[in-house]
């Protein structure tokens, strides 16, 4: 058996804990394999929201086991509060979730220390969520972080206290930033003891074992291949590898062991935070594609930054991750737009790119425009693809052939049976 992909293609809040919830029932197992509660995956069914940070999307489905794996980052107060707003659901955590020993723990000063390096930087921030998730990967890549599997330590407090003292003589580089921090450990202290009483494993042997004995996976990635430390618009992005080969060293999978990779994109375009966005719309059309998508930032509530699709950047993101299939999502939003756009290349200093280049934060970038015609209908019913208004297969059939991908699924609307499966006219 092979690990299948799911993963963002975008800006990241592309819907991936939508599609992962559908599909779980085809699966053994989810397993996350980078980020931390810098993530927000919203799932919506039987008329509730749940919005997951940490937490794999495939915990609501009975019979199927979720793994957090090595390269994610856990802020235990954070993954506490998740557990305690799923309480009345009866979920047996103990059965249905288990944790790599390798992940990496998000300390109280860890977030102090984003907040400082964020508010030093003035005008120049990168849009940091400030959950910490920056200075955990930078310890982690320093060789000093903590690991869930030091927790079960007897020098656990030893490493913590290190680690601590650490953090606090660099934040001595920030003089005019205030903070508290014994006010941030004890509920960080105690959410760790809590955290003890599920399932550490060793993810990585657990996972090539499952491998061997037929189980299928699905590996779950957060945030967005734009937002990628190595292929995202740099230095605007996150800490970790969002793409496919995320899934290698954030679970232990070799490359050889990756399936199908299924690339999740919304119909038209978002960001949150700063960093280049080609096709940002900052004007009335950009502001009703936010209202109509209720684009506002699962984790931080920020407003994201809309604009039409982007097919320069969706074919880097198809081709840097290996995309057998797509998913397109929150189609719904154009249902009330008489014509869209779709960005089909860039002009740079009169130059032509078909493709997303090096250096985008320092140079104009103009888009350049297809106009396709809209459905202007409610799509939202809808419960085939086959009834699906023409100009919206119309739609679907565009991006197809410019993205040279199948598109097999068709979300229109936040509830998991508003999906509609393409898989037959792909």
């Amino acid at each position: 058996m092979k690990v299948d992909v799911l993963l963002g293609l975008q800006w990241g809040d592309e819907g991936k804990g939508k599609i992962v919830d559908v599909l779980t029932p085809q699966y053994d197992i989810i397993a996350r394999f980078q980020g931390g509660p810098n993530a927000g995956h919203t799932l919506e069914f039987e008329g509730i929201k749940h919005v997951l940070h940490t937490i794999p999307s495939g915990i609501f489905r009975e019979g199927v086991l979720n793994v957090i794996g090595n390269g994610v980052v856990i802020d235990p107060v954070i993954f506490k509060g998740e557990l305690e707003k799923m309480a009345p659901y009866n979920i047996d955590f103990k059965s249905r979730l288990v944790i790599s020993k390798k992940a990496h723990l998000i300390l109280p000063t860890h977030r102090i220390l984003d907040a400082a390096s964020e508010a030093a930087k003035g005008k120049d921030k990168i849009g940091s969520t400030l959950k910490g998730i920056g200075p955990t990967y930078m310890d982690k890549t320093g060789r000093n972080g903590l690991r869930v599997g030091d927790i079960f330590s007897p020098n656990f407090e030893t490493k913590y206290n290190a680690l601590v003292n650490k953090h606090k003589d660099m934040l001595k580089r920030f003089p005019d930033f205030e903070y508290d921090l014994s006010e941030l450990e004890g509920p960080w202290l105690q959410a760790v003891s809590e955290l003890k009483q599920l399932t550490a494993i060793d993810s990585e042997q657990f996972l090539n074992d499952s491998m061997k004995a037929g189980k299928k996976i699905l590996a779950e990635g957060a945030q967005g291949t734009m937002l990628d430390i190595d292929f995202g618009t740099y230095p605007f992005v996150t800490s970790s590898n969002t793409v496919t080969a995320g899934t290698c060293t954030g679970l232990g999978v070799a490359p050889t062991k990756i399936g199908d990779v299924i690339g999740i994109f919304k119909a038209y375009c978002t960001r949150v935070g700063s960093g280049p966005f080609p096709t940002e719309l900052d004007d009335e059309v950009g502001e009703r594609i936010r209202k109509e998508g209720s684009e506002f930032g699962a984790t931080t509530g920020r407003p994201r930054r809309c604009g039409w699709v982007d097919i320069p950047q969706l074919k880097y993101a198809i081709m840097i991750n290996g995309v057998t299939e797509l998913s397109m999502m929150k189609a719904d939003v154009l249902d009330a737009f008489e014509t869209i756009q779709a960005c089909t290349h860039y002009l740079i200093d009169g130059e032509r790119y078909d493709y997303f280049p090096y250096d985008v934060n320092d140079v104009e970038v103009v888009p350049v425009y297809e106009e396709i015609k809209g459905w202007n209908c409610d799509t939202t019913k809808l419960s085939s693809f086959e009834d699906a208004p023409s100009e919206l297969k119309d739609y679907v059939e565009y991006l197809e052939q410019k993205l040279e991908v199948p598109i097999t699924v068709v979300s229109v609307g936040p509830d998991r049976t508003q999906t509609l499966n393409n898989k037959v006219l792909a």
